[in-house]
């Protein structure tokens, strides 16, 4: 269901959504920002806009993909294959992604986030 909404919310950006608790109570963006938005346009095929949003964008929308079809065809929810160090080395990745575009942002002065 989560895929299908997306890739609606794709089409038709004012489907209703959740807006970033952290960026609506500091005004900074956290690791996940824009990455609804992006894997929204990679679902509907628009890699460079998904990009342009954030990094993962693409990588987010083949893995709900993935992980939807798995969970179809298996009828489980979370994947067997799926460890801790997984989830781990991708929290990792994002606050990589995240502290690099906040230091371009607020340290160099180089806008590395859309405007919102």
């Amino acid at each position: 269901m989560l895929t299908g909404y997306l890739w609606l919310k794709g089409w038709y950006p004012a489907l209703p959504g959740f807006s970033c608790p952290l960026r609506a109570l500091t005004g900074l963006p956290c690791p996940t920002c824009f990455l609804t938005r992006a894997t929204a346009a990679a679902l509907n095929g628009r890699f460079a806009e998904s990009v342009d949003l954030h990094a993962f964008g693409p990588i987010a929308a083949a893995a709900l993909l993935a992980w939807s079809a798995q969970a179809l065809w298996t009828r489980r929810l979370v994947p067997q294959g799926l460890k801790d160090t997984h989830l781990a080395l991708v929290t990792l990745l994002l606050l990589l992604y995240w502290a690099g575009r906040m230091g371009l942002t607020y340290g160099v002065g180089i806008a590395a986030f859309p405007d919102p």
